[in-house]
């Protein structure tokens, strides 16, 4: 196995060193960035949907018109997939979880295929996370069965409205609201930090039931129920007159789409390229106001570059296990963040969610930098995907037993669920140097031409992986990702991207001041940052 190790990342950096001679040192620092097309290029490239042609926002769609990457007839495509995406294949990285999740984080050299990013911090994961359920949530298409986008039904509004958290308001959805002040959230206090408000089953009264499927999404989501609440108390102190949960929701959602644009977006794709799309317009998601829709391209595919940033284990928190080992720093809580040891147990040992115990909930200095050197890495984004990810909890899956647990498999079979074009096929499409068969030698042992026409996802890592290092995003995945962030903003008529394009934030920072907003100061307003908590 090390032989191997050795000569893939001796073929990977050849890769890379071939593409981006190939590119020019300009296109390799773009990453993503591609010169303006002109209109009638892009005229039978483009879906009409995408082109501007009034659409459903309430419905998924395409940007491009191009052929799905694979026949879709051939009796063997789906083994080839599901053994493309199999536990121990080739995207596993192998990571040895016999050393347990304390070693795979103090030793990274324990994962040669998984590699940390030091330029992400451990939380990046899981506000992506938590954007993708802000925006979608596809509950009617079966998984490897080829239909329609525009037949399917997003259940979540399009943009970044954090329709997951606050659901249809207190007037729609009371019983995530607080039965004595409608204007703030229901809150449990159900640990050290707040735990989501849950049934006396276990469920949680939430607007999303996916921001419960792990400890970190389960905190965010506590975390903007209080920094809802919070901000209703100032502007309450402040003489706010009208409907306080109004002025409180656009607040918040005005702060989080800052946050979105201005730290996050920018580590996805690269500050280049966020600037150009916001200086020289987009190019191929280019609906009419109000008409913005989620593209099957991104929803289905580059977005789901997340996926491999998740570590196979994090650290909780630094004070959640009075039963912990002290010679490995407990009583911090360690876990995988899924191990099937978990499955089914009041307190998992695992970081799945779902459960309350005095040790689940979140300490923040793992995950974002609060500068007391706590804070730790993400993984990087490529081909490699950590291997807790191949065997989900079982409340994980739609559809129940039969259905594959191995989260690439399931990413692989979502491009028939909507024929998605293939790499290759879209960057051509772009006008963005495209990869060829050689950067994909391990899929040549898969047939149906999946090198030469390989499925987006893994093309989109790939990218990555040879471009930028993992680092972020590069190219197609770059370009389309960063299209429809700036886009979903642009073309909601109430963000503050198309109300007000000068508004600067006017919460204060942790640091003091206003004028910019980043996660640590969101969560050092809404109370559950290690300073407020006393960890």
């Amino acid at each position: 196995m090390a032989d191997k190790r050795v000569s893939d990342g001796q073929r990977r950096e050849l890769s890379r060193r071939r593409f981006l001679t190939g590119v020019g040192a300009g296109a390799a620092g773009a990453a993503g960035a591609v010169a303006l097309r002109p209109v009638d290029a892009l005229a039978g490239v483009l879906t009409p949907q995408a082109a501007g042609t009034a659409t459903s926002p309430d419905r998924f769609g395409r940007i491009f018109n191009l052929p799905p990457f694979a026949d879709f007839n051939a009796s063997t495509l789906r083994g080839a997939l599901m053994e493309m995406g199999r536990p121990g294949g080739v995207v596993d990285a192998q990571d040895p979880l016999g050393e347990g999740p304390v070693r795979l984080i103090t030793n990274p050299e324990l994962s040669p295929n998984n590699p940390d990013n030091e330029t992400h911090t451990a939380g990046t994961t899981f506000v992506g996370q938590f954007i993708d359920h802000d925006q979608t949530f596809d509950l009617s298409s079966r998984l490897g069965v080829p239909v329609d986008p525009e037949q399917s039904p997003n259940t979540r509004t399009p943009g970044f409205d954090l329709d997951a958290v606050y659901g249809g308001g207190p007037s729609g959805t009371l019983q995530f609201y607080n039965s004595d002040d409608t204007d703030k959230f229901r809150l449990d206090n159900g640990g050290l930090f707040e735990d989501l408000p849950r049934q006396a089953n276990g469920v949680a009264i939430i607007a999303d039931e996916r921001n419960d499927e792990n400890l970190m999404i389960g905190g965010l989501h506590a975390a903007f129920l209080q920094f809802h609440n919070r901000v209703v108390d100032r502007l309450r102190s402040q003489g706010q007159t009208g409907s306080v949960f109004a002025a409180a929701r656009q607040l918040v959602r005005w702060h989080y789409q800052w946050i979105v644009l201005h730290e996050f977006l920018p580590l996805f794709v690269g500050q280049q390229l966020v600037n150009q799309i916001l200086q020289n317009g987009r190019q191929f998601y280019t609906p009419a106001a109000g008409q913005q829709f989620i593209p099957v391209e991104y929803q289905g595919a580059s977005y789901r570059f997340g996926h491999s940033m998740v570590r196979p284990s994090y650290r909780a928190n630094l004070q959640g296990d009075p039963n912990g080992n002290p010679d490995i720093g407990a009583p911090a809580f360690f876990g995988f963040i899924f191990d099937p040891a978990g499955e089914g147990q009041a307190d998992p040992v695992d970081l799945r969610g779902g459960a309350r115990a005095a040790r689940r909930f979140i300490g923040w200095q793992t995950f974002f930098d609060f500068g007391d050197g706590e804070v730790r890495p993400n993984k990087r984004i490529d081909t490699n995907v950590s291997t807790p990810l191949f065997d989900l909890p079982r409340a994980t899956i739609p559809g129940g037993e039969g259905m594959p647990r191995a989260l690439p498999q399931r990413n692989l079979l979502r491009h028939v669920t909507w024929s998605i074009p293939s790499g290759q096929e879209i960057a051509r499409a772009m006008g963005i140097p495209v990869l060829q068969a050689q950067d994909f030698p391990e899929l040549q042992q898969f047939g149906h031409g999946l090198p030469s026409s390989t499925p987006l996802w893994y093309y989109v890592l790939k990218e990555a992986e040879l471009m930028t290092g993992g680092l972020r995003l590069a190219g197609v995945g770059a370009r389309i990702v960063g299209e429809v962030f700036i886009g979903l903003l642009q073309l909601d008529p109430a963000s503050y991207l198309a109300t007000n394009p000068n508004w600067v934030p006017t919460l204060p920072r942790r640091s003091g001041g206003t004028g910019d907003f980043r996660m640590v100061d969101l969560l050092t307003f809404a109370g559950v940052d290690p300073v407020s908590r006393g960890q």
